[in-house]
């Protein structure tokens, strides 16, 4: 499924690109050089399939992604209009089939996310060079394939991505562990002084039943062992908790060679995807705000003019059971802009209680463009939506929080009150709306059991879904593995030992 093309762009469409790249420079976006490459619908789904890359690792999982594309393009339900990955330079892929509208609205769309990709904190450690990474990664797997067999080596992959998402998203940005492991040896040293002095004063032979009585020994004796107990609890392994569970899992679990390179190679492109869904909003936000300006100011033609319209709106298109990262993005962005232009922010205008006053506030500052900028280089979608949604924005946008309801067995609204709308979409967004999972004890009840940590934040585990992971990370760690998690609302531990499945209260432990 390998797909070679660096073929050059036909000159109308290099001309197109030579005239959209001017004007994103203009607007002052700053990105990569950025190299596009026209495809067919069935190239395109290839790349599209690898996550935009001309070369993965072998997995039948790209296949079912391809197949289900080429359906979706078949069958009219969906279609790829460009493609561009986080690189340096940043390759871009256009659909050969894209009429000139689109394709000048698709290079101005991709010049934003290549401006969001350089500038954005978020991918500040990511891999530029990702390209020449992949294609590493797939001479590896194709090594151990040749030397362990495929199904062999494919059985181990479907394990490691049913884990990819155990990582820490946050560790290339910050240092969890150091200060809390000097305190731990602070503490075993005191153990262990404890231990060792045994509490007896020097005294001469005829002395020592008087000054060192043998009851109030043994009492003292007693007292230091439970004090011992207590501070070898809080020396368990790991000594605080470890949210990047793969990373644990390369270090401490009983893994072959290949199998140790595998998985390494499966938390790379973790680490490497992670930014992509902790900006998903602002990203197409941004990319949509500017193809948006550059082409209702520069790119359209009259007779290009409807098919924009279309295109566009269809982009942007939401529903009341859809969140749509385009058109909140873009939204939001537009509103940020609107709000520094009029001032529209700071304690002034907060305490200001007079409705009217409120909307037709404009003190003409001009501050929206720069803030915008600003906003793109420093937030992640959660930082985003916490400090700049406001209840004007959400009743403005018709916004609602909703719920499943048990006695029609449907979703339906639950409430337009502006806390509980923010909190649900924070929730949704929380990890890209996966759990949160950390390791809290490699030796479980001192057996070498995994002990790990869900954490709680009001959605429970799917448990068919829980049971397989327990069940792929027995594979891995080769001992029972725990969870401590919430089950109908009471504290519960799920355990797999390597043949059954079971569940507990946490209470009863």
């Amino acid at each position: 499924m390998v797909v070679t093309t660096h073929r050059p762009l036909p000159k109308e469409l290099s001309d197109i690109q030579q005239e959209m790249e001017q004007h994103a420079l203009d607007y002052g976006l700053d990105f990569f050089k950025t190299i596009f490459e026209v495809l067919d619908y069935e190239e395109l789904s290839m790349f599209a399939a690898y996550g935009g890359f001309p070369i993965r690792y072998p997995h039948w999982r790209f296949g079912a992604q391809y197949d289900e594309l080429m359906k979706g393009y078949s069958y009219g339900l969906q279609k790829i209009y460009e493609m561009v990955i986080n690189t340096d330079p940043c390759y871009a892929y256009l659909l050969s089939a894209n009429d000139i509208t689109d394709q000048k609205l698709v290079i101005a769309h991709v010049y934003g996310h290549c401006d969001f990709f350089k500038n954005n904190a978020w991918f500040a450690h990511t891999n530029r060079k990702m390209l020449d990474q992949m294609a590493n990664h797939a001479t590896r797997v194709n090594r151990h394939i040749d030397e362990q067999g495929y199904e062999k080596v494919e059985t181990f992959i479907d394990t490691c991505l049913s884990l990819e998402s155990l990582i820490d998203p946050y560790a290339p940005h910050i240092r969890r562990t150091q200060k809390s492991e000097s305190k731990a040896d602070t503490q075993r040293r005191k153990a262990e002084d404890a231990e060792s002095t045994g509490g007896r004063f020097p005294a001469k032979n005829y002395m020592d039943r008087y000054i060192n009585p043998e009851d109030a020994l043994e009492e003292e004796a007693s007292q230091k062992r439970q004090k011992a107990m207590e501070l070898s609890d809080q020396l368990k392994f790991p000594k605080e908790r470890v949210r990047d569970v793969l990373f644990f899992l390369l270090q401490y679990a009983p893994l072959e060679d290949w199998q140790r390179d595998v998985l390494t190679i499966i938390r790379d492109e973790a680490y490497y995807f992670a930014p992509q869904g902790q900006t998903k909003i602002m990203n197409e936000g941004w990319a949509s705000f500017w193809h948006s300006t550059i082409m209702t100011r520069h790119g359209l033609t009259d007779e290009g003019l409807i098919n924009y319209a279309d295109h566009h709106s269809g982009t942007m298109a939401t529903s009341p059971n859809r969140l749509n990262p385009y058109k909140l993005g873009i939204e939001l962005l537009k509103d940020i802009e609107e709000r520094w232009n009029k001032g529209q922010f700071g304690p002034e205008y907060d305490n200001c209680t007079d409705m009217y006053e409120r909307e037709h506030w404009d003190k003409d500052l001009g501050l929206g463009r720069e803030k915008i900028f600003e906003v793109r280089r420093i937030h992640n979608d959660i930082t985003f939506i916490d400090t700049f949604l406001t209840p004007e924005f959400c009743y403005k946008n018709r916004m609602f929080s909703f719920g499943f309801n048990d006695s029609n067995k449907t979703y339906e609204i639950q409430s337009r009150e502006f806390q509980q709308i923010k909190q649900q979409l924070l929730n949704s967004l929380s990890n890209h709306g996966r759990p949160v999972i950390y390791v809290q004890d490699a030796n479980y009840k001192n057996r070498g059991e995994l002990y790990l940590e869900h954490e709680y934040l009001g959605i429970e585990l799917k448990l068919d879904y829980a049971q397989d992971t327990l069940a792929n990370l027995h594979s891995i760690w080769k001992r029972p593995v725990n969870i401590e998690t919430v089950v109908d609302d009471r504290p519960t531990i799920l355990n797999y030992d390597g043949k059954k499945h079971s569940t507990n209260s946490k209470e009863k432990q």
